[in-house]
């Protein structure tokens, strides 16, 4: 890599910096409906500058139903009562800018709410100029829906409209319909949405399902799966091969993409739960596309050794010539990390995310180890949980409010939140771990802080390394700078040998720094180490 593209990595926030994503409802409320408000995102920046990341992406904030909580958008141009005002979000891009933190939005480009003014023009007529804006098709002969598409929620993906006859489509909630992203008045509507954003100062947007915006245009039924089983999701009884991903969609990413070009380093980074190889694609011929197609492999593979450093290897053999990385370990879809790994690992987990190439996504609370919260059957909120219940889909467990302090409700909300605290609310909480030298957030603290020290780990070179039994050694270079990450995902001490001699920059346990290591590097069990050779 030439020193003038280097020059330009350093330069781009997204690709040196660390996004940390806010689920607005359970962030910080401040006017005691225990739902978290904008305001509260406001009042809370002064932890995320103290946290060292470099951007915010809020999920949906928009006026909405809440049917699916903010991603059934009845308008793409405001924000709902419940978060606030516009005001409110203009005073808090200000603050974020002030305090050197960009803004990242969700933006909900495949379907909108059933409430949305297009939609309601749409299905008052079959001759309605708003017709074609959404996905509208005729029942089979028998009056059954147009062809065997499954919703992601569960249950059918048509919905039979009594007034004009026709089925609309639906690829999650019946209050969600799709949008018609083959007509071209529905893709200059959202430029000019993103526009409207844009030019409020909006550094960027994650697009939501965005490998779902062209449909098969003969609607084709999706053949069958042979490798679901009953009491599976019944989304996976069909293989999505007609109904997601189809090769036009590459089209509309790029339009977006020049969108976005129209301003200054703006990102654009796409939600696409897609293998690797399908991944890829996403950043478009010549990286016309996205600039960051989410990539998910952490959060699904299993959590060993030889499996995490099989598919890191697999991800930047496929990256395309330029192309940059990302990594996520959890987000508002997904169990937590600590619970899925447990909590010794979860720090483990922790730097692995952190020094790995790419930018990396941090999900509200993991740094202090947040777990999943069991929800009463009383008390759940999320309709994917509702429409197939016993399966264990609800996603209500990883969204529960961030906990701050020990006092009442963990200094989230002075009313009643709207989901359920974890019960360790009193000891897991920011007030606690900020004072504890030995906690996870002050590991997640040391190792944002060494990113920002040393260019190898932010923008440098990945050398792959190699796998022993539990542990996953690899390399991070910048110029002159050589930094060796080892980590052990077993529970049991191990020892590899080391090349050259070495000092330990930081240990997940936060207790060796500073010690030189010579020929072989002992690890405790459940132990990462960054070491400068």
């Amino acid at each position: 890599m030439t020193s003038d593209v280097r020059r330009t990595a350093e330069n781009i926030w997204w690709k040196r910096g660390i996004v940390y994503q806010v689920y607005p409802r359970s962030f910080q409320d401040t006017n005691a409906d225990g739902v978290g408000d904008l305001e509260g995102i406001r009042r809370r920046l002064d932890y995320l500058a103290w946290l060292q990341v470099d951007a915010i992406w809020i999920s949906p904030i928009y006026p909405s139903p809440m049917k699916d909580f903010g991603y059934d958008v009845a308008d793409y141009c405001g924000v709902d009562p419940i978060f606030g005002m516009l005001s409110d979000f203009d005073r808090l891009i200000a603050e974020a800018h002030t305090r050197g933190l960009k803004l990242i939005l969700d933006f909900v480009p495949n379907h909108t709410s059933d409430k949305h003014p297009w939609f309601v023009e749409s299905r008052a007529s079959r001759d309605n100029p708003k017709r074609d804006w959404y996905i509208w098709r005729d029942p089979k002969s028998d009056g059954s829906p147009p062809n065997n598409w499954v919703s992601n929620f569960g249950g059918p993906a048509w919905t039979l409209d009594e007034t004009t006859g026709q089925y609309y489509y639906h690829a999650f909630l019946r209050e969600q319909p799709d949008l018609n992203w083959r007509n071209p008045a529905v893709r200059e509507a959202m430029y000019n949405v993103l526009r409207f954003w844009l030019d409020r100062g909006v550094d960027g947007f994650r697009v939501d399902v965005i490998w779902h915006l062209i449909k098969d245009a003969a609607m084709r039924d999706n053949p069958p799966n042979l490798g679901w089983t009953v009491g599976q999701r019944e989304i996976g009884r069909l293989l999505q091969v007609n109904s997601a991903d189809q090769p036009e969609i590459h089209e509309v990413v790029a339009e977006m993409r020049r969108v976005l070009d129209e301003y200054d380093e703006r990102v654009l980074i796409g939600e696409i739960y897609l293998p690797i190889e399908r991944l890829v694609t996403y950043y478009g011929d010549d990286l016309s596309g996205a600039h960051l197609p989410f990539n998910f492999a952490l959060i699904q593979a299993p959590w060993k050794a030889d499996a995490i450093a099989k598919l890191v290897d697999e991800y930047e053999r496929a990256l395309p010539q330029g192309g940059w990385p990302n990594w996520v370990l959890g987000n508002h879809d997904q169990s937590r990390i600590a619970t899925r790994i447990g909590e010794a690992q979860a720090r483990v987990a922790a730097m692995l995310l952190l020094t790995l190439r790419g930018t990396p996504t941090m999900y509200y609370g993991d740094e202090i180890g947040l777990q999943n919260v069991p929800i009463p059957p009383e008390r759940v909120q999320d309709p994917w949980e509702k429409n197939e219940p016993g399966l264990g889909l609800g996603r209500d467990p990883c969204r529960t409010p961030m906990q701050w302090t020990a006092d009442r409700n963990a200094g989230f909300s002075d009313g009643e939140p709207w989901l359920p605290l974890g019960a360790d609310h009193e000891s897991c909480n920011v007030e606690t771990l900020r004072n504890d030298p030995r906690s996870i957030l002050t590991l997640y603290r040391r190792l944002v802080a060494l990113r920002r020290e040393h260019l190898a780990l932010s923008i440098g070179d990945y050398v792959p390394g190699r796998v022993e039994d539990d542990l996953f050694r690899f390399e991070r270079r910048y110029g002159a700078t050589r930094l060796i990450i080892v980590l052990n995902f077993g529970h049991e001490a191990a020892a590899v040998p080391l090349p050259a001699p070495a000092r330990i920059l930081l240990s997940t346990i936060l207790d060796q720094d500073g010690d030189k290591i010579e020929g072989a590097l002992s690890l405790r069990p459940d132990e990462g180490l960054i070491l400068s050779v």
